[in-house]
């Protein structure tokens, strides 16, 4: 089998050796390329490694893809960005075609021996005049180098000397890139206020192309209840139907939700679903009342007061009832995830919280989950396996550290994305803090508050949805303030900076008027000014 993949991988290069010694071989088309620095025009998170030579790879209609074949993933890539150039330049790139005669110019996604010091994430690019050749060993490699390739392809393309023809200066060099840390997430709080699947398919879209791998669906709180439970069909019937300002809520069928699990998959993202308890549950008490442990009158909740309930810890049938949630939950859901909130649970007395959180600890792990829980947790008897997400209490992340936890990053006064940007900001809340966008940029995730870094699995930006209702509110929070994130997240802190990254950042904006993003115009940035607003949104 070794031998036979090594045959493949050689069959593989031999091809797009032979295809660039070919289109060497003819009367090649003199072009002026523009002077370009690959180092520092577009690209968001900044790559390990860059090595610029300062010409040009001609992208345009003589330009034909290649993949490695026979090897998961990576004919799908070629498609994938056959299909995403098509969107930005109009071109029609053919994938995977052995006799093309007018070939001049190749890109070869290509399957690499495995570097299990740089991971799983890790690719290379070398650019040349006449090639573009991404190694990785993974698929899920070749697809984060894809973003950077996307990122590097012009907006317009150049004149040349042949009438009709559009050229597009791809600069060339090489980049050798993988990320910092391997949970680079955000999170969407559908329990608020419901978002439908289109919609959370198009923030997919744009967190894939700046290289998040986890997106964190916060499914139940006080206000509604958003994922079908087979066994127990009130929690949508009931619990789904209401939302914060009182509108009608709604909910993901399983198929809706298996849909955005593996719409997320295609972009390599991976769903975290979360069900909070024991507070924050008063739509799942509502639809089954002996879950209720605050002994006080059920009603569906519409506002945004938080810590008023909690579910009775010491009741078996609540446990069965947790035990039939995450089981439907850990079957619609590959990833290695399931969340179970225990974030501001006022009136669960302590003892309770912490046989609570340990109980629910083990069912977790009963269908093969990891369990991740927000910071409060740390203070139970839950085992290192277990993840604290730091939100609030520097104590509790801590105590997570000291247990020998990994620790997720999502400070509130950093990184929640539904803090106002300043005091004139539409949408938002300031409880934590104002975030403007250099703030949520100019901070030092690998030792902040102390935490090891060594416990750090990476970072994750909260959106809650208190304030907003529709997805272009949920933009105009999310961004630009997550484009940042994704660079805390990839890109080490020695090759950070503001100067640098603020320019890259303003270069967004074609990308963001294509996707149709109503991203906040920060007045720290000097943005790119587009002639046109884009009308098509590229979608998968």
């Amino acid at each position: 089998m070794a031998e036979s993949k090594i045959i493949r991988k050689a069959l593989g290069l031999f091809l797009v050796i032979t295809l660039i010694a070919c289109s060497e071989q003819k009367n090649k088309r003199v072009i002026n390329f523009p002077k370009t620095n690959l180092a520092l025009e577009h690209l968001i998170p900044k790559p390990l490694e860059i090595i610029p030579t300062n010409t040009g790879f001609a992208l345009d209609e003589y330009t034909a893809i290649y993949t490695s074949k026979n090897v998961e993933g990576f004919e799908e890539l070629g498609a994938f960005l056959a299909k995403k150039i098509k969107a930005k330049t109009d071109l029609d790139l053919q994938v995977n075609i052995n006799d093309l005669p007018n070939t001049e110019t190749v890109i070869y996604i290509n399957q690499a021996e495995s570097n299990d010091d740089m991971g799983r994430e890790a690719y290379q690019l070398r650019i040349t005049q006449d090639s573009i050749i991404l190694n990785s060993s993974t698929a899920v490699g070749g697809f984060r180098g894809i973003q950077t390739l996307r990122q590097i392809i012009p907006e317009t393309s150049i004149d040349t000397l042949v009438a009709g023809t559009k050229i597009w200066a791809i600069p060339t060099g090489k980049i050798m890139d993988s990320p910092q840390f391997e949970y680079r997430g955000t999170m969407l709080d559908v329990a608020r206020h419901f978002f439908s699947v289109e919609d959370v398919k198009k923030y997919i879209d744009v967190l894939a192309y700046y290289k998040y791998n986890v997106l964190h669906l916060h499914l139940t709180d006080d206000q509604g209840w958003r994922l079908e439970i087979k066994s127990w069909p009130k929690l949508t019937e009931i619990g789904g139907s209401s939302e914060v300002g009182g509108e009608s809520g709604g909910f993901y069928t399983q198929e809706d939700y298996t849909e955005i699990v593996n719409y997320a998959a295609l972009h390599y993202i991976t769903i975290v679903p979360e069900v909070d308890m024991p507070g924050h549950t008063n739509a799942a008490s509502v639809s089954y009342p002996f879950l209720n442990g605050n002994g006080k009158k059920l009603e569906l909740y519409q506002g945004t007061r938080v810590g008023f309930s909690t579910f009775d810890t010491r009741k078996d049938t609540v446990y069965a009832f947790i035990d039939d949630v995450v089981r439907e939950i850990a079957a619609l859901t590959p990833g290695p995830y399931i969340h179970i909130g225990g974030d501001e649970s006022h009136v669960t007395k302590k003892p309770d919280y912490i046989y609570f959180v340990n109980k629910v600890e083990k069912i977790v792990q009963k269908y093969n989950k990891r369990m991740i829980g927000w910071d409060e947790v740390a203070t139970t008897g839950v085992d290192s396996t277990s993840i604290a997400q730091f939100w609030n209490s520097k104590k509790n992340a801590q105590e997570a550290a000291d247990k020998g936890m990994k620790i997720i990053l999502s400070p509130a006064k950093k990184a929640y994305l539904d803090m106002k940007y300043d005091t004139i900001s539409k949408h938002g809340l300031n409880w934590a803090a104002y975030i403007p966008v250099d703030t949520a940029y100019k901070w030092t995730p690998e030792s902040y508050e102390g935490i090891p870094i060594k416990n750090i699995l990476g970072l994750e930006a909260p959106l809650w949805s208190e304030t907003i209702s529709n997805i272009e509110e949920l933009e105009y929070l999310a961004f630009p303030r997550a484009i940042g994130y994704s660079e805390l997240s990839w890109t080490t802190q020695e090759n950070r900076d503001w100067e640098s990254y603020k320019v890259r950042l303003a270069n967004q904006t074609p990308f963001l008027d294509r996707m149709n993003v109503k991203y906040y115009p920060s007045k720290l940035i000097d943005w790119k000014q587009t002639k046109n607003k884009y009308k098509e949104i590229e979608k998968d």
